[in-house]
């Protein structure tokens, strides 16, 4: 057997980069870089992230074997490990460099890694467990659920997909938890305030959003000290006259919702006491519920009915918004909260499983199996008829996660009817719905088997003498 020399250049994988990279960019998204936290870019390559994180006043430090080697390493609140693991050859040194990154992390580690699907992308041989390219450069492809669980298996932390390519794993809970509560229950913003009239109006908009008064820590600082004042009684008593008792029922449903629906993702990724929960969710708790464990009760209950095919499917066929048809319920992005609270669990579990993709405008629920889909039709609003990009999906048993572009093919899939994705009260759901009416009465459905993609679609169009200006069916000028 002849042994084979390693003769990489790690440095040739370092890009320059004009913006942030994916992975900060979502972390920023997700609010785990403050300028309160102290960040260290692990293995940053030429720097750029760490530029441009200083410019939005992060405090930030970065290291790299070859660029900046005299960086003195220092335990940080978040650590970036932005797309290391995937070019080191050897194991063992993987291990260990993860290893090394969450020794250096106090709150939260950001782990990335290039993903299978970008195979097309990566020429070279076969080395170890990757490929070595023509430029004397290692590749390890990650598969989706291979990654959380390597990092998960290092660390031994409790691991959240933030994106595809993209792992949290939290050093404390309950900055886990905050983060959970973050993207399943996003906050409303407060209304803004400069004297005491308009931090009344905030404070009332929050009781009407949540059904409940907010705690003092709930509160921004600026509405908390406009208030400051102010005794209870007159508080409260401004806020009963000044707030809509219908807007104020509502919001305390839709909290309940909210919440349930958020202990059922908990447990879905390990639930802690309710101490641990966020000032907010355990106000929700106390306010709408008799006990914690009675909302784990009911939320435990709506994980179970996840796993009952008749249930979904009637939740799918009750839905006030998306498209069903003999599969699975098609809904929109802008569309998502109104589905019932069982679906909408649904699709967080696949989130949280494996990340949901950066671009995406429609989701996919399958009705038997549990599977998610999120599409990208990029010129939903702008096309009558929007061409697929691409889909990322993942199957909820076994938590793999597949991606497939479109971004080469002749004939791409299309959508048709798009109001039905929709609200019916959404701003431009009259507006699509008249374009269908008037293909319906143009005859270009009546062979639904040949319209789905651009070609078939074409087709009918010349066969009908139609065309679309818009969203507005009219006569081809080159029809007989």
């Amino acid at each position: 057997m002849v042994e084979r020399v390693w003769r990489s250049d790690r440095r040739r994988t370092a890009i320059g980069r004009v913006a942030l990279s994916v992975p900060a960019r979502q972390a920023l998204a997700d609010r785990q870089l403050t300028p309160e936290r102290t960040v260290l870019d692990y293995g940053c390559g030429r720097g750029d992230d760490v530029q441009a994180l200083e410019r939005l006043e992060c405090r930030v430090a970065g290291w790299d074997p070859y660029y900046r080697s005299d960086t003195r390493l220092e335990v940080s609140d978040v650590v970036l490990l932005t797309y290391v693991l995937n070019v080191i050859e050897d194991p063992a040194e993987r291990r260990q460099t993860l290893l090394r990154a969450w020794e250096l992390t106090s709150t939260l580690l950001v782990v990335s890694a290039r993903l299978t699907w970008e195979k097309s992308k990566v020429r070279g041989e076969e080395f170890g467990d990757g490929l070595l390219t023509s430029r004397q450069t290692f590749q390890h492809l990650f598969a989706a659920g291979e990654l959380r669980r390597y990092v998960e298996e290092v660390t031994g932390a409790r691991v959240v997909v933030a994106a595809p390519g993209v792992v949290y794993a939290f050093r404390d809970d309950s900055a886990r938890l905050g983060y959970l509560v973050h993207r399943v229950v996003p906050d409303a913003e407060w209304l803004a305030s400069q004297d005491t009239a308009s931090a009344i109006s905030a404070l009332v908009d929050f009781v009407e959003r949540r059904g409940r008064p907010p705690r003092i820590e709930e509160m921004p600082r600026k509405v908390a000290e406009l208030l400051a004042h102010l005794k209870p009684a007159e508080l409260r008593r401004l806020v009963r006259d000044g707030a809509d008792a219908g807007r104020v029922e509502a919001g305390g449903r839709q909290s309940t919702l909210n919440t349930l629906l958020y202990l059922a993702v908990e447990l879905f990724n390990g639930r802690g006491p309710f101490g641990s929960l966020p000032v907010g969710l355990q106000q929700d708790v106390r306010t709408f519920f008799t006990s914690y464990r009675e909302a784990c009760r009911r939320a435990d209950r709506l994980l179970l009915k996840l796993r009952d095919d008749q249930y979904v499917r009637s939740a799918m066929n009750g839905s006030a918004a998306g498209k069903v048809t003999p599969t699975a319920l098609y809904v929109h992005r802008r569309a998502l909260e109104r589905i019932p609270t069982v679906l909408r669990l649904y699709e967080h579990c696949a989130s949280v499983a494996a990340g949901r993709p950066g671009h995406w405008t429609v989701v996919k629920l399958k009705h038997d199996g549990r599977a998610v889909s999120w599409l990208d039709y990029p010129d939903f609003d702008r096309d009558p008829h929007p061409r697929i990009e691409s889909s990322y999906m993942v199957d909820l048993h076994t938590l793999e996660a597949s991606h497939l572009s479109y971004t080469q093919s002749s004939n791409r899939p299309l959508l048709h009817r798009k109001h039905e994705f929709l609200t019916a009260d959404d701003p431009d759901a009259a507006r699509y719905r008249r374009l269908t009416e008037a293909e319906v009465r143009a005859g270009l459905y009546q062979s639904p088997h040949l319209i789905g993609t651009e070609k078939g679609w074409e087709a009918q169009l010349v066969r009908c003498g139609r065309q679309l200006r818009g969203h507005r069916l009219v006569r081809r000028t080159d029809h007989p």
